[in-house]
């Protein structure tokens, strides 16, 4: 196909057939829940929970596991797909609450980064956490 995407097009929904963005994906999540009627479940407390129950499942999967085998869970196909799905529904749940409550996440966490950056200056520079 030779589309040429834009990203105000609400109807990019296929992820090969274009880039991919945080709008786009944001917009495909909304008429997914909108389609389903989930809209009226989808409240900043809500979506917050459910996020914190998707991270939890993601950690469930390293759980009991030392770090040599916490490495190399990515190398087993059941393993991998299991944290890809988590990872997955943890990311899907933040973009619909940043949707929800009107937070750019890049910039978001290009802000943080800026700030970690002043608070935890590299090695070197004098700061106490040396």
């Amino acid at each position: 196909m030779n589309e040429q995407h834009d990203d105000t097009d609400d109807t990019f929904d296929t992820l090969d057939q274009g880039p991919r963005t945080v709008a786009g994906l944001q917009r495909r999540l909304a008429r997914f829940a909108e389609a389903r009627d989930w809209g009226q479940y989808h409240t900043p407390k809500n979506l917050a929970a459910a996020l914190s129950v998707e991270a939890a499942e993601l950690v469930e999967i390293f759980q009991w596991l030392t770090p040599e085998q916490s490495a190399r869970v990515m190398s087993d196909p059941e393993a991998a797909a299991r944290v890809e799905d988590e990872v997955a529904d943890v990311l899907a749940y933040l973009l619909q609450f940043c949707h929800v409550v009107g937070v750019d996440p890049l910039a978001a966490l290009e802000a943080k980064i800026e700030r970690n950056e002043t608070r935890f200056p590299k090695p070197g520079t004098g700061h106490s956490m040396e």
